[in-house]
């Protein structure tokens, strides 16, 4: 029921001016245009008051555009701030004066002017401000309306309401010194609290990626008449979901940056001494620049060794501490450029982890980052977060970007290899190894594990846990690479992406985050294939059910013992592996595997629970490393736990239950050997496999025999 977007060519609702309360039409006079009704479409005085503002700030940043001269643009050119545009909207003025009557210029100013909000007039905008028609609006409501057409984004009142209430009451005052309201309608209309209503631009849950899908599929089904219809789609998105993945994305984003350095400030300006000129000039700068994904535009006020001033551009100063000045120590050189160096008028980001937290210097980042989370049991979108900022990238990393996965796909060869009668149990050598041109598809090769050491004999268990790059290799040659390619087919992936060679273990192949999830919920399922949707159903503007979705059907995918002991082995991961940072959630039900690729330039984290299955990436989209230390676990790995521990909240522990045919034996969790009842650890197996089985032959002869217990 959240609102998440929504499409449209514009809101207009068109008043005649006789019908216009006349407390808007002076507070339009008030704010835009005093000496409406006298001059002759141009502004002489307010001209020549600009024209000196301008040659003091050194650029053409002071309007003076009358009422008649805002018709003209609207209708006819550019609000780009030149001064041939102003001399052409000039000229255009005087012939619409002698064209149109002031009323006439009025009303159409008043129907046509845009107000934020997609209202373009000001009826449009008291529905969608307070909710109701414009005959019904009072003083202090025409006032905060009124201050509207001069920044739109700036002074609206649901997005900014600390500065669209600052320009309420200059819209006021200015009524006051007019004589358009006596001082008691100003005082009361200066104490009125405005109940803004809810803005349907002020979405509950950002998930432009996701509703970039939905309106390409209606736009191919209905064309051009989504646009003016009123129809109402619903996915299958959960609002605390969504929130939680844009919780964890920026934060992840964030975090980053922290580790990574300061990438100093985006730009510069001027800021005279004299307060008034310098409030301006940053009142424009920060007009031209938009909030991406929670990253504040700010000018820098003033710096010193304990602390740094930037006024945000809702107009409220705010203090960074001493740790901003640490953070950005690199860029307060002297021996820096100016326009390089932070300092009074150093335009920068700024960004709150939480709500009440400390505001942190940033920057708006180059990396990006994608989400996505499934309801296992049919393979339902709750989450999807396509990159950092839908405004900057529309790409849908999600759903395009083909990577590689890295370690993350190492479960898929690990539950081939379950099929071929290799056991958690089983003992490979974590020791050097060479490959052959032949095997990788190209030249010889010399695999290492991740951190350059070796650990000898290990069991399968170990060196999931461990993600043992060696241990993956020598288990995927053991299983046979045609028997495993076929396998891993069954979980959903394009094939034709994975390539049939020995580097196949460590994730050679691309996929994307979408489809790795996918892949994953076969495992949170026990066994079965889904196909992700989101789509529920779509309405018309009445209500009428005009389309009705139902979840795509699950196909058999690999043996429900299969899912469940390969679910075990990434929940040693969690346990006491590589992502061991997941046990902050404090539950004993999730598994997941890390992953991070050559160079570090792709770093994962897919994770699951009976009820969602979620996959986080990281990433440049030209492909570059992370920086050293960035791995699946320390930076794709965060952005999940913060998600699960949101949408986990209020869902108690659900294990994993074991299926028919799979049975405990002791091991010897060292050698994998068979132990004394008390004397090792419990082992799940296929019951064929178990340790004093009878022995079967497998289906096609292995690669490298099998030993009681060893490979």
């Amino acid at each position: 029921g959240a609102l998440i977007c929504e499409f449209g060519e514009e809101r207009r609702a068109l008043v005649r001016l006789k019908d216009t309360p006349k407390a808007l039409t002076q507070a339009i006079l008030a704010a835009e245009d005093e000496r409406f009704y006298s001059h002759g479409g141009v502004d002489t005085l307010g001209i020549l008051r600009a024209a000196a503002s301008n040659l003091r700030s050194g650029g053409a940043k002071e309007g003076a555009s009358t009422i008649t001269m805002q018709v003209a643009r609207n209708f006819f050119l550019s609000s780009e701030k030149t001064f041939t545009r102003k001399l052409n909207e000039a000229l255009l003025a005087i012939k619409i004066e002698h064209a149109l009557s002031k009323d006439e210029i009025l009303e159409l100013y008043i129907n046509h002017i845009f107000l934020g909000q997609r209202a373009y007039g000001f009826a449009a905008a008291a529905q969608i401000y307070f909710g109701k028609p414009l005959a019904k609006i009072n003083v202090a409501e025409a006032a905060m309306l009124a201050g509207l057409p001069k920044a739109p984004s700036a002074y609206n009142p649901v997005v900014n309401p600390t500065r669209a209430k600052s320009r309420q009451l200059y819209v006021l005052g200015r009524m006051k010194t007019l004589g358009y309201i006596s001082d008691s309608v100003y005082q009361q209309a200066k104490a009125q609290r405005l109940p803004i209503k809810y803005s349907p631009q002020n979405f509950e849950a950002e998930a432009h990626h996701l509703a970039e899908l939905v309106r390409r599929r209606m736009h191919e089904k209905y064309g051009d008449d989504i646009y003016v219809s009123g129809m109402k789609v619903y996915t299958t998105l959960r609002l605390a979901d969504q929130k939680a993945a844009l919780n964890g994305v920026r934060q992840g984003v964030l975090e980053f940056h922290r580790r990574r350095g300061y990438a100093g400030p985006e730009g510069k300006v001027k800021l005279p001494t004299d307060a008034g000129e310098a409030d301006k000039i940053i009142e424009d700068t920060l007009l031209e620049r938009e909030e991406s994904s929670g990253l504040l535009p700010a000018v820098v006020l003033s710096l010193d060794k304990s602390r740094i001033r930037v006024r945000l551009r809702s107009g409220e100063d705010v203090d960074l501490g001493a740790s901003e000045i640490k953070f950005a120590q690199p860029f307060l050189s002297n021996k820096l450029k100016m326009e390089k160096r932070l300092a009074r008028g150093s335009i920068v980001r700024v960004a709150r982890s939480q709500a009440n937290a400390p505001w942190q210097l940033t920057y708006l980042p180059q990396v990006e980052v994608a989400f996505v989370a499934l309801a296992p049991v049919n393979g339902a979108i709750r989450a999807m977060v396509g990159g950092f900022d839908f405004s900057r990238n529309q790409f849908n990393h999600v759903t395009q970007a083909w990577r590689q996965p890295g370690s993350s796909f190492k479960p898929f060869v690990y539950s081939a290899a379950l099929e071929r009668g290799i056991t958690p149990a089983t003992v490979f050598d974590d020791a050097p190894i060479v490959i052959d041109a032949a095997e990788t598809g190209g030249v010889s090769w010399e695999p290492k594990n991740y951190d350059g050491t070796m650990e000898g004999p290990l069991t399968l268990r170990n060196a999931l846990a461990k993600s043992k790059n060696l241990v993956s290799i020598r288990v995927l040659q053991s299983a046979g690479i045609p028997f495993t390619q076929e396998h891993i087919a069954k979980f959903g992936f394009d094939m034709t992406r994975i390539p049939p060679y020995v580097t196949m273990a460590l994730g050679a192949g691309e996929v994307t985050p979408l489809s790795l999830a996918a892949a994953y919920t076969v495992f949170a399922n026990g066994g079965k294939a889904v196909t992700p949707w989101h789509l529920l159903r779509v309405t018309d503007k009445n209500g009428r059910v005009l389309e009705n979705f139902a979840p795509p059907p699950l196909r058999p995918a690999i043996d429900a013992r299969n899912a469940f002991i390969t679910t075990s082995l990434m929940q040693d991961v969690i346990r006491r592996g590589t992502a061991t940072a997941a046990l902050k959630l404090g539950r004993s039900d999730i598994a997941g595997k890390t992953g991070t690729t050559n160079e570090h330039h792709d770093a994962w984290f897919a994770g699951f629970q009976a009820t969602r299955v979620a996959v986080a990436w990281m990433g440049y989209d030209q492909p570059r490393p992370l920086g050293s230390g960035e791995t699946g676990g320390g930076t794709a790995l965060p952005i999940w736990v913060r998600y699960m521990s949101e949408a986990l909240r209020a869902t108690p522990e659900m294990p994993f239950t074991m299926p028919a045919g799979v049975v405990t034996a002791q091991i010897d969790a060292k050698t994998g050997a068979p132990a004394e009842p008390g004397q090792g650890v419990s082992e799940y197996f296929f019951q064929e496999f178990a340790p004093g089985a009878p022995a079967i032959e497998p289906e096609a002869p292995l690669e490298t025999p099998l030993f009681p217990g060893q490979i």
